[in-house]
């Protein structure tokens, strides 16, 4: 990096108040980075005020302020005529793609500018990404049918990149370990034995060709182990700050379909309960049946659990709560009591996310473990480590 690129990123750091001190004018492709970053950073001062005083967020959105544009002008867009439509398009010309989501997370999260998710243009230009989805369920009741459709096509993106990255390490706990002492017919490539293969038909060699020929290839077998159908019940508390879980959980529910092994329910609550069940297998409409906020009656999730309940000793219930409870404690306390001791599996879950960083009652869980339920977070994979150990 040279001495001016170093005094440019500094420049775009700090605003304008530093040019002189840093004699960095910024013309062209600078200026206008300059512009966007004051548009949406300037507003952390209030009107007036035109610092940015080294804010580590900006720092970062500066990484991207080397990138060589061949849209260069000679002045850029003024802060007065930008509005959110044009910040957008601006940023995604000005920016790398890792500046661009830092951007976009920064105005839906820091400064809250909701017409990221209610304007068509913007939904069709933003990256989709777990801010963007999260947005989108809290302004999804402001948006017209032709935002919604936009929006729900960046949900199902979102979604598909989860599930991309959740389905293998998920099943695979349920598919069981390969048993090396015995073979299979069954010819599925992961299982392939090349050893024995190699050795068992080392009678077809060519030598003139230098070619070994196979006539019989060998396989491991998988050792599957033999359980009955369990029932899980997911119960999802889709209070506001429970959104991260709401969605890892529609998400994991919807993996567990594809386990034969199980028999899903997906249960969402707050003073209210929606059984999104029939939508399990598509955690996109599962998703976007959330309506977040509101308060939160755990025990009346629970009281539903149990009209679904045949075999208690085959059942999970899986709370996914941050256990600030709005109804009676007691009721609560003596509904979860009554399902444990039936033989119900209860496991409440503070968070279930990838980071599985919760913030929580932590009064009420341990009551609720006072009582035998097992309360912990988790990410995706250890729920799904977790259920496999109980199920076989």
């Amino acid at each position: 990096m040279t001495d001016r690129e170093l005094l440019v990123r500094w420049r775009l750091i700090l605003g304008a108040e530093a040019e002189q001190a840093l004699g960095c004018g910024l013309g062209g492709t600078e200026a206008r980075q300059d512009q966007a970053l004051s548009y949406l950073y300037n507003r952390e001062y209030g009107a007036g005020r035109n610092v940015r005083t080294a804010q580590p967020n900006l720092t970062e959105a500066a990484e991207g302020s080397g990138s060589d544009s061949s849209k260069d002008r000679s002045a850029g867009l003024g802060e007065s005529q930008l509005s959110v439509p044009a910040w957008i398009n601006e940023i995604h010309e000005l920016f790398p793609k890792k500046t661009i989501e830092r951007l976009e997370r920064d105005a839906l999260e820091r400064y809250h500018l909701q017409e990221l998710v209610t304007n068509p243009q913007l939904l069709a230009r933003a990256q989709p990404s777990m801010t963007l989805l999260k947005a989108v369920l809290h302004t999804k009741h402001l948006m017209n049918q032709e935002v919604l459709a936009l929006a729900r096509q960046l949900v199902r993106k979102v979604v598909e990149e989860l599930l991309q990255k959740l389905t293998r390490p998920v099943r695979q706990v349920f598919l069981g370990a390969r048993n090396r002492r015995q073979r299979t017919t069954l010819r599925v490539a992961r299982n392939f034995d090349a050893r024995t293969t190699v050795r068992q038909n080392l009678a077809h060699y060519q030598p003139a060709e230098s070619r070994l020929y196979i006539r019989t290839p060998y396989f491991f077998s998988r050792v599957r182990r033999h359980n009955e159908r369990w029932k899980i019940v997911v119960l999802v508390d889709e209070s506001g700050s429970m959104a991260d879980s709401v969605i890892h959980a529609a998400v994991t529910a919807a993996i567990f379909v594809g386990i034969q092994s199980l028999q899903t329910h997906l249960i969402l609550f707050d003073t209210n309960i929606v059984d999104v069940t029939e939508h399990v297998g598509d955690p996109v409409e599962a998703i976007l049946k959330v309506q977040l906020g509101g308060g939160t009656d755990i025990g009346n999730a629970l009281e539903y659990a149990a009209t679904l309940i045949d075999n208690p000793r085959r059942t999970i219930v899986v709370l996914i709560s941050d256990f600030y409870e709005g109804g009676p404690v007691d009721r609560l306390l003596r509904l979860a009591k009554g399902l444990i001791e039936s033989g119900v599996t209860l496991l409440g879950l503070a968070a279930l996310d990838e980071r599985a960083d919760p913030c929580y009652d932590r009064q009420l869980a341990e009551q609720l473990v006072g009582v035998g339920a097992f309360v912990g977070a988790m990410t995706p994979g250890e729920l799904a480590e977790w259920v496999a150990r109980k199920v076989h």
